[in-house]
């Protein structure tokens, strides 16, 4: 029977080859937003140790059509009582993060965040874009849910392998707390991409990664986990775009993501044991991958990459400061809440 040192060895090797493999084939297609589909492949490989039968393969992609569609309802009150429309996309994130935190399926949560974000503020400008959009997550999910059978195949898991024990229950004052304070992270960039959002796309996708990651991060090591995997991410970015430039082909891509995707599976598997959590590894690789991403297609369409990145780099850095902020402080005011009402901390501690 394979050591559990062994089991986490065969997952980094299934994230790591699923990600190449599905961002080789994202941009060998010429995908329309060709990052969206590693990033699809990573959150399904890092949320679920098991390959998905066929029929459940097909029911997802069917829910990622419908709940990234669910935004187009959007889009009317955002063109004519943009007020109106603002807020109802904010309580939206607000009760998709709460479904998320209470038990719901992570995977459906995050695709109606993107459907409240991605394609409202896109239909708001551009109904034919927001359309493209919703074509592109599809054929985004067919294309991830296809590399990550293939890597399951490669790597399987064990069959007598114990599943995960389950994530702690949360109070229900704690889950409200926790959906509001990424709700609340994740707006700026809708309201953004609501300018442009040929432009902010990418800023939405960072929000929605950090509005997750925001909570299970307290005020304490909000910096930390939020400001470093945002770095670490441009740093991988770097690094990655100057070792492709050395050999510049798809095969190469593949190979550089490989390694890459290798590195940080390593520490978010705790292969190679360090002080920051799985979270913070994750959310560095997405980084990674959404910056990578553009610059590609900057490069292929003629543009100044290096600019645009550090444009780019400097929005995500906003963003995640904000989302510091953020978590500081609504922790801070929660805790002076708590100090001057003993009563209810007592109520809901027991």
């Amino acid at each position: 029977m394979p050591t559990e040192q062994q089991i986490r060895a065969r997952r980094a090797l299934r994230l790591a080859t699923g990600t190449a493999l599905c961002l080789a084939a994202s941009f060998g297609l010429a995908l329309p937003i060709p990052f969206i589909a590693p990033m699809l492949a990573l959150t399904i490989l890092a949320a679920m140790n098991r390959p998905l039968p066929f029929k459940a393969s097909l029911g997802l992609a069917l829910v990622l059509m419908i709940t990234t569609g669910s935004g187009l309802l959007l889009i009317p009150l955002l063109q004519y009582y943009a007020a109106v429309g603002v807020m109802l996309v904010c309580l939206g994130l607000f009760l998709v993060f709460r479904y998320g935190m209470r038990g719901g399926s992570a995977l459906v949560a995050t695709f109606m965040v993107v459907g409240l974000t991605m394609i409202s503020a896109a239909g708001a400008t551009d109904f034919d874009l927001a359309l493209q959009v919703v074509v592109s997550l599809v054929k985004g999910m067919l294309l991830a849910l296809t590399a990550v059978s293939i890597s399951h195949w490669l790597f399987p898991d064990p069959i007598d392998t114990r599943p995960p024990a389950p994530a702690p229950t949360l109070s229900a004052d704690e889950v409200n707390w926790l959906a509001l304070r990424a709700a609340l992270v994740v707006m700026p960039a809708f309201l953004l991409a609501l300018i442009d959002p040929a432009s902010y796309m990418p800023i939405i996708m960072k929000s929605v990664n950090l509005g997750q990651q925001s909570t299970v991060t307290s005020a304490r090591s909000a910096g930390r986990e939020l400001l470093g995997s945002t770095l670490l991410g441009g740093l991988l970015a770097i690094v990655f775009w100057f070792a492709l430039g050395l050999f510049v082909n798809l095969w190469m891509f593949f190979l550089w993501m490989l390694l890459f995707g290798l590195l940080v599976a390593r520490k978010l598997y705790g292969l190679s044991p360090g002080r920051y959590t799985p979270g913070f590894w994750l959310n560095s690789l997405m980084t990674m991958i959404i910056l990578l991403g553009q610059s590609v297609q900057d490069s292929a369409a003629g543009k100044d990459v290096y600019t645009a990145f550090a444009i780019r780099m400097g929005l995500f850095i906003l963003v995640t400061l904000y989302a510091c902020a953020m978590v500081y402080l609504l922790d801070n005011r929660r805790q002076r809440r708590n100090a001057s009402n003993p009563t209810y901390t007592e109520d809901r501690t027991c």
